[in-house]
């Protein structure tokens, strides 16, 4: 790991990639997505999705009160609804994706300590979250739109298609689903700590005096 990274490289090289670089626009947004729509910056994207979705969880994970069936029947059809789109929609999203790691991609090329650091965490998190989306929010996603709950299979096995394969009640896989957004939600505000980390570790790496200007500042007041 230690040769992969450019010890030379530090947060005041012009070959950095940092916090205010293209490539973090990529990652999380701001700006950027006033000038370029149709290239939207993954985290912020994706965090207004799981947004939009958190009134459909709410009940099902921070509420007391006691949730309806005719709940989980509209819940039903919203997801179902949602895996039905056309496949411009899923598209659009793996796009989402592949602006995120085509950033990391650029800012992780012969990186700096620092970017190993915050970019390589940023990373991680990133592929934690797809493994959580593509083991439980798509698997239940298919669950929903397949109807798996009225079959007659499901009904006196309790498995899937799948060999081994053991799938849980509606009510209990639509809380997975309510609590997989909201472990994608945590990742990606983890994220965004991280490149702000970045830009405030950068901040104050510019704000320290180097040392080249303490050796000539010495050097003045010696000749003073």
């Amino acid at each position: 790991m230690s040769s992969m990274v450019d010890w030379s490289k530090t947060t005041k090289s012009a070959n950095y990639y940092g916090s205010t670089s293209f490539a973090t626009f990529m990652i999380i947004g701001r700006d950027y997505l006033l000038t370029c729509p149709t290239h939207p910056p993954a985290t912020c994207f994706l965090l207004g999705l799981l947004f939009a979705a958190l009134p459909y969880d709410f009940p099902l994970l921070w509420s007391k009160e006691p949730v309806s069936a005719a709940y989980f029947d509209q819940l039903e059809t919203h997801l179902r609804f949602m895996h039905q789109s056309p496949p411009l929609i899923s598209r659009v999203l793996n796009i989402v994706l592949a602006t995120a790691f085509s950033g990391f991609a650029i800012k992780m090329y012969r990186p700096s300590e620092a970017n190993l650091l915050f970019d390589g965490a940023s990373a991680i998190l990133y592929l934690i979250g797809v493994a959580v989306y593509t083991s439980n929010t798509i698997k239940g996603l298919r669950a929903v739109s397949e109807g798996v709950w009225n079959t007659d299979e499901w009904k006196t096995t309790r498995e899937g298609r799948v060999q081994g394969e053991v799938i849980l009640g509606r009510e209990d896989s639509l809380k997975v689903l309510a609590a997989s957004n909201t472990i994608l939600a945590l990742v990606l505000i983890g994220v965004l700590v991280l490149q702000a980390g970045q830009w405030y570790a950068e901040k104050k790496d510019r704000e320290e005096p180097s040392p080249k200007k303490e050796k000539k500042g010495d050097s003045n007041k010696k000749k003073q």
